[in-house]
């Protein structure tokens, strides 16, 4: 494998795998779990294989075994016993390390392994909401804090929407259920992230509903061009980056004014942009869901 990450500060290490800096250093000093190289100015430096252990290392002591246990492990004990717990209880942590090492290394066979492991027992809605949701989660803070390039997060993004894809694309011959009602996708301006937005369409077109995948930083006065070719719209958004949190208010007024005029018109708005959202100044025609998971229980 060529060119991957080899070298990381305790700095990343807490933000990888979630373990503060001072307990790992408790744990080297204490169980000489880890044995970074020092700089001339003493600064610790990890390997990969040192990230590698302390992801088994937590992912252990998380399953109830005492550091000072681990600790009395050979080496090559370590992922053994990983794997032991993984076989036999709940797996989306292990997988979700599995899945870091992937984006890491841009280790294509890893992720598709890892994938195809959780795919033995469980269906790809459950795999997006238990490991891909709070793997991406992650991510975002990962890449805000500079522990990865944006290289890593692309890796990752990718294939994850290649999954969303694939099983959307298995659903496409299926005719939609009789009701008239259409969904229309799209991401409002300069907003790129689109994951979100693909698995909603992948859920919306399971339950049989007709939907229109319009995709990332549509015009607002674009969608104006369907109100001509169907009665009844529910327009449906998700907003991770754009537009700003003071630039919101507006956007929904201008888009209730333009677009919902129509009687059978909604607009349905999900994301992390609209968290703490007042959802009491929203115009009737407007909802706004915390969650995929409520949405689909909505339906």
């Amino acid at each position: 494998m060529n060119n991957i990450q080899v070298n990381f500060s305790i700095k990343d290490l807490e933000n990888l795998t979630g373990i503060k800096a001072h307990t790992i250093r408790i744990w080297e000093k204490r169980y000489n779990l880890l044995s970074p190289d020092r700089s001339d100015t003493n600064i610790r430096n990890y390997s990969l294989a040192s990230f590698q252990k302390l992801l088994n290392i937590s992912y252990l002591n998380n399953n109830g075994i005492k550091i000072s246990k681990i600790a009395s492990f050979k080496e090559e004990e370590i992922p053994v016993k990983v794997r032991e717990i993984a076989s036999r209880s709940k797996v989306e942590d292990h997988a979700i390390n599995a899945l870091k090492m992937a984006m890491i290394n841009f280790d294509q066979v890893l992720f598709y392994s890892t994938y195809n492991n959780l795919l033995d027992n469980k269906t790809f809605s459950e795999i997006f909401y238990s490991v891909f949701l709070p793997l991406l989660n992650e991510i975002g803070l990962l890449w805000q804090t500079n522990t990865i390039t944006p290289a890593h997060e692309h890796f990752l993004s990718v294939h994850i929407k290649q999954k969303i894809l694939i099983n959307t694309e298995r659903l496409q011959l299926l005719e939609p259920k009789p009701v008239s009602r259409t969904f229309i996708l799209f991401l409002p301006d300069a907003e790129i992230h689109d994951i979100g937005l693909l698995f909603v369409n992948y859920q919306l077109r399971s339950k049989g509903y007709h939907t229109i995948f319009l995709g990332e930083s549509m015009p607002m006065e674009s969608l104006t061009d369907l109100l001509e070719f169907f009665d009844e719209i529910t327009f449906l958004s998700y907003f991770t980056v754009y537009p700003e949190i003071e630039k919101i208010p507006d956007y929904i007024k201008e888009f209730d004014a333009l677009l919902l005029q129509k009687e059978k018109t909604n607009f349905i708005l999900l994301g992390p942009k609209l968290a703490n959202y007042d959802v009491s100044s929203l115009p009737k025609k407007v909802t706004i869901y915390n969650s995929i998971e409520k949405l689909v229980e909505n339906l």
